[in-house]
């Protein structure tokens, strides 16, 4: 039985993994690969890079670390984690059982696709879904955000706050009259494209306009120095669905040791409610779980 099983191998669940191993605890890291979200970053032409603090070196650090233990680490995708009396199972895709004393979910989000021509081709150039990371980058540039509820309208403010000019595309009535939403309406560098949807992305070598389409069908291309998709994230957390609390949107819900409401499940980074979807927040949050792990185990009878 191991003292600690971390699910899931992006920043919060490498950063949690290796401040276990650091604490002498008996740990195992379950996830189809490491790296997570930081294995895909903005290109842009140009590019300035001192612009940005980046997360992805103190993250590939620890990478290398577990990829050098290997006996630390289980490169399966986890089905579902089940509680017994003073332990908790870890279900494998493969059949396998786990057991372990606690648990730290770090299992991250996905993105929601446009699923439209162009889309894959120029992801991480010139295209991505994280404007609140790269909008330094964006300094007197054209730029285009794609979606319809509230992070669409936080990455349009922040970018708004930087760039020459913001086309929003496909925002709701609803989120429109938020106070955020009002604030935009009237923001003199951003143009609300509302009822309209994307059809497809241009570029070449790096995307470069967006092909949208109006409420009444015509078409018209808008040139953009960035592209951010900002649609809703969704939260991987089918394997403990129904075995800890979550919010509405699913995401899990944490209190300042990173625990969750069952004791001995502990949860980090982008998965849990906590605000911000940056590497940095979610390497901090990663060491915060361990530590409140290893505090339960060490009050463990």
């Amino acid at each position: 039985m191991y003292d600690l099983i971390v699910v899931g191998g992006g920043p919060a669940g490498l950063t949690a993994a290796i401040y276990a191993i650091r604490k002498r605890l008996n740990v195992l890291l379950v996830s189809k690969d490491l790296g997570g979200k930081t294995n895909f970053h903005l290109e842009i032409p140009d590019q300035e890079n001192y612009l940005v603090i980046r997360g992805v070196e103190v993250v590939n650090k620890f990478k290398r670390e577990l990829e050098y233990l290997n006996f630390t680490r289980r490169m399966e995708q986890v089905d579902r984690v089940t509680q017994e009396a003073d332990y908790f199972l870890i279900h494998l895709e493969g059949g396998d059982q786990l057991e372990a004393k606690s648990v730290i979910v770090a299992t991250g989000t996905r993105q929601q696709f446009l699923d439209v021509p162009g889309e894959r081709e120029y992801l991480s150039r010139g295209l991505c879904y994280s404007a609140i990371s790269y909008a330094p980058l964006f300094i007197d540039k054209k730029t285009v955000v794609i979606g319809d509820g509230d992070l669409a309208l936080r990455s349009t403010a922040e970018l708004a706050t930087v760039a020459e000019h913001v086309h929003l595309v496909g925002p709701t009535d609803a989120a429109l009259e938020t106070p955020l939403g009002k604030k935009i309406k009237t923001s003199p560098n951003v143009t609300v494209l509302e009822g309209y949807e994307v059809t497809r992305i241009l570029g070449n070598g790096y995307a470069e306009r967006v092909v949208v389409r109006d409420p009444k069908g015509n078409e018209m291309d808008i040139p953009a120095d960035g592209t951010f998709v900002e649609k809703a994230l969704i939260p991987n957390t089918k394997m403990v669905a129904g075995l800890v609390e979550t919010t509405e949107d699913g995401f899990i819900v944490v209190d300042c040791y990173g625990q969750t409401n069952v004791p001995g499940i502990f949860a980090a980074g982008d998965v849990t409610h906590i605000i911000a979807e940056q590497v940095l927040v979610a390497v901090g949050e990663g060491v915060k779980a361990a530590l409140g792990a290893y505090d339960y185990l060490l009050r463990m009878d």
